[in-house]
């Protein structure tokens, strides 16, 4: 029972019938879930910079052997000297004493710690922000690949048509050849006619194989056939949004200087030690048992680091590299945006202009097929007619196949929702 459910969900994850199945199963992919080990990741480093503000709480026990007798805590004067005068008295040193007991420190002021919290933050918002960027890209290669495997479909069932007219060409021609009333030759056109027919197929195959293998990398799903689409909506213009990422990596960036900056602040600790002892006391070996303990203010003011004056110089390297890349994707984003968005109408008029074309080539493909049976057209002539068929849709498929690909480049620029476009 238990292999008939592994075969049966092995077969839902390796077929599509949709594009949302294809959407759901790249959101469930490693490569999605590399993006959301970073979220995961970046979540961490924020609490990470946060858990700085807690008390750190040791316990501990030792044991200590010294040359001399040593004191178990510090004793006062006016204590210490009754004892000497009375050997009869344990006094609190000895050469061996054990230890146990709790020491915590923990920030009061350390400026620093609540900046690195807040660039935490930000750092998350960039892993967020590129998360769904990589996602939409991601989504867009799928509809893309769909899109060229649908034109190739297309153009195979062209070249399927022009297979067929040649066949029964070759049929009647092959018995004019037999009857002597046309050239070998002739036949001979048309053999590498079909013969170029399935070189084109070939390649055509190649390209599925490569378009199969993109979207089972990125979805773990191994097409047979394209999955049929439609475009329910258009990307809408806007800010830059495929730049968030970087944009909120900046910010993090110059809190990182800020942090820096500040970590020449003094900052301020409490810190505490309780301690319970043990020994035998060197005067008589009696047992002796101490308590002590103190707790503390600690001001650390940072007179002479070099080394931070460093760290603050590469934090703002860090900063300027990162406006420098933002404004040089800015300018290519928007040249690119531009150029997709002016391509869109001239691609739209292309697909009309082909449709027309192909009306028109195939009345003068039936025209030069009389002609050619009649013997008023040579076979170039007439396979020249065919070609031009072809040819003419196979741009008219990859038109259409460009349209969607421009379709979700802009998507991505402007960080639309691709499965609100995309049915």
């Amino acid at each position: 029972m238990q292999k008939i459910l592994l075969v049966l969900s092995v077969s839902l994850i390796m077929y599509a019938q949709s594009m949302p199945e294809l959407f759901s199963a790249l959101k469930s992919h490693s490569q999605t879930k590399l993006d959301e080990m970073l979220v995961t990741k970046s979540e961490v480093y924020e609490d990470l910079a946060t858990s700085q503000l807690y008390p750190k709480v040791n316990l501990f026990a030792t044991y200590d052997n010294y040359s001399s007798p040593t004191g178990l805590l510090p004793i006062p004067p006016n204590e210490l000297l009754p004892m000497v005068q009375d050997p009869t008295v344990a006094q609190p040193f000895s050469n061996n004493i054990y230890k146990v007991g709790a020491n915590f420190s923990m920030p009061l002021f350390v400026k620093s710690i609540y900046t690195s919290a807040d660039k935490a933050k930000a750092v998350q918002k960039s892993s967020k922000a590129k998360k769904h960027i990589n996602l939409l890209k991601n989504e867009a290669i799928i509809v893309g690949a769909n899109a060229n495997f649908l034109y190739l479909v297309e153009f195979n069932k062209s070249l399927d048509a022009k297979e067929k007219s040649l066949k029964e060409t070759q049929k009647t021609l092959q018995i004019k050849v037999d009857n002597g009333r046309a050239s070998a030759s002739a036949l001979y056109k048309i053999n590498d006619g079909l013969n170029q027919i399935a070189i084109a197929k070939n390649n055509i195959e190649l390209q599925k194989k490569s378009i199969i293998s993109t979207v089972e990398s990125l979805t773990g799903i191994a097409l047979d056939k394209p999955v049929a689409m439609s475009r329910v909506g258009s990307y809408v213009k806007g800010d830059l949004a495929s730049l968030r990422p970087l944009r909120e990596k900046i910010h993090a960036d110059r809190l990182g200087v800020k942090e820096e900056k500040e970590k020449l602040y003094p900052s301020l600790f409490a810190h505490g030690n309780y301690a319970y002892s043990r020994a035998d006391a060197y005067n008589n070996d009696e047992t002796v048992n101490e308590n002590y303990g103190n707790i503390g203010i600690t001001l650390n003011i940072p007179l002479l680091t070099m080394s931070q004056h460093d760290n603050i110089a590469l934090s703002k390297i860090e900063v300027q590299s990162g406006e420098l890349e933002l404004t040089k994707l800015s300018d290519e984003l928007n040249a690119q945006a531009k150029m997709l968005e002016s391509s869109l109408p001239l691609l739209d008029n292309s697909k009309k202009l082909y449709n027309k074309s192909i009306e028109d080539k195939n009345k003068l493909l039936e025209i030069a097929k009389l002609n050619y049976k009649s013997g008023r057209l040579s076979t170039e002539e007439y396979l020249r007619y065919e070609d031009d068929v072809v040819s003419e849709q196979a741009k008219l498929y990859k038109t259409e196949a460009t349209i969607w690909q421009t379709q979700m480049q802009l998507a991505v620029i402007y960080a639309n929702n691709i499965e609100e476009m995309v049915k």
